[in-house]
């Protein structure tokens, strides 16, 4: 398999689910990807390994998700100089909410991207959006995907 150009960390198994549309999307575009479980809170030393280094294993985007106080992807981003997007999960306490405000309430100099509520295909639209910026074959992919949407 191709090397990685995106990283996609969640917090818990139990975002896998809705996680897939991401992971679909990056198949559809042909973007190598590779998916870690690792919390914030119950496996800080592992994340702070994965994101580490994750430019020098050759990702270019990282794309975290996590749910309630969903510190993940702010944790990731405190590690890596990778752009970061988030995924604020779907909670059945308050519906996400808890999530996407915890997401885009990022303290200065450590930014994230944020994507709606489980908007997980947006973030891998996002990701190789990101990489098209520097990347023909990447932006190419993004134009051929507008391109489709408005047929």
């Amino acid at each position: 398999m191709a090397e990685a150009l995106v990283g996609i960390i969640m917090g818990s198994k139990s975002d896998l689910e809705a996680m897939q549309p991401c992971m679909d999307q990056l198949d559809e575009f042909g973007v190598p990807y590779e998916v870690v479980i690792a919390s914030a809170h119950r496996t800080p030393d592992k994340v702070h390994a994965w994101a580490g280094d994750a430019a020098e294993r050759g990702m270019r985007v990282i794309v975290a998700a996590a749910g309630k106080a969903a510190h993940l992807g702010g944790v990731v981003a405190a590690y890596t100089p990778l752009p970061v997007i988030t995924v604020p999960m779907k909670t059945s306490d308050l519906g996400g909410l808890d999530s996407l405000l915890s997401m885009v309430q990022m303290p200065s100099g450590v930014p994230v991207a944020c994507v709606a509520i489980n908007g997980a295909k947006n973030a891998a639209i996002l990701a190789v959006q990101m990489m098209g910026t520097s990347d023909s074959v990447m932006r190419e992919k993004i134009v051929a995907f507008k391109r489709q949407m408005a047929e």
